[in-house]
């Protein structure tokens, strides 16, 4: 049986983080860890960490480093090299899972690929509901959504299994909702954490992985999430990191040489 773990990056957001993780409390297939990735010290995240282990059959972990700018990847890195589970899934805390979000990533979960979920925006009005809790999961034709996406509402997990290598063509790859075999992220040596600042590290990351080898896949109507609004990160690295990515193309390297290996030998 594949063990799962679901790591879960946030900063500053603990009213997200909450409904988010009431979100995993109730998948239908449950993680076998959960790992909360938080960039950032917030007395408040530990709270909801504290108050949401609590309850969890599953061992949760709270994994934090101070918060010096955008380093989602490096913190992400420590949840990676701390996880012994077989596959692991990331999702930003601001992501409401489909209670059926961990099973259709495992069950679609295949050797050689790793996996691209799609995330369905919801507008600020939308996102100020949910926070406060006044309504479930959002459906297909809800007010609130935002874009052609909302279709990705419809779960068909035998409909995602058909369109999975189409899907590539139209799905960004987005480390909001991805899933991949941990042996694969520790032979790519994970996030290269020589890049600083908002922009393109799961880009290329994932260009690394093809570099490898590995075939990516896409979810749709399957690993469903809604993502709540909240202002653009500063984008003043953006450029710089686009062209890290795009060297990694060119280059055909598979590895970084700042990541996963850095947490594992601390």
């Amino acid at each position: 049986m594949t063990r799962c773990g679901l790591v879960v990056t946030t900063c500053d957001r603990p009213d997200a983080l909450a409904r988010v993780l009431a979100g995993v409390g109730g998948q239908t297939r449950a993680p076998d860890e959960v790992l909360v990735a938080e960039d950032g010290e917030s007395p408040a995240t530990a709270d909801i960490v504290r108050a949401f282990a609590a309850g969890s059959h599953a061992p949760v972990r709270h994994l934090t480093q101070p918060h010096r700018g955008f380093r989602a990847g490096r913190i992400r890195n420590a949840a990676i090299a701390a996880t012994g589970c077989d596959y692991v899934i990331l999702v930003d805390g601001d992501m409401l899972l489909h209670p059926g979000f961990v099973e259709d990533h495992v069950a679609l979960a295949r050797p050689g690929h790793y996996s691209q979920g799609v995330r369905i925006p919801l507008d600020v009005e939308a996102t100020r509901r949910h926070l406060e809790a006044r309504q479930g999961l959002p459906g297909v034709f809800d007010r609130g959504r935002v874009g052609l996406r909302r279709g990705y509402a419809l779960r068909a997990p035998s409909l995602a299994r058909r369109l999975r290598r189409v899907a590539n063509a139209f799905v960004a790859v987005k480390a909001c909702n991805q899933g991949f075999w941990r042996r694969d992220l520790v032979a790519a040596n994970g996030f290269d954490e020589s890049m600083s600042g908002w922009g393109s590290e799961d880009k290329e990351l994932c260009a690394r992985l093809d570099n490898a080898g590995l075939r990516r896949q896409t979810l749709v109507f399957a690993a469903i999430a809604w993502h709540l609004a909240h202002p653009p990160a500063a984008r003043d690295a953006a450029a710089a990191n686009r062209a890290r990515w795009q060297e990694t193309v060119r280059s055909g390297r598979a590895r970084c040489e700042h990541g996963i290996d850095g947490h594992e030998a601390a």
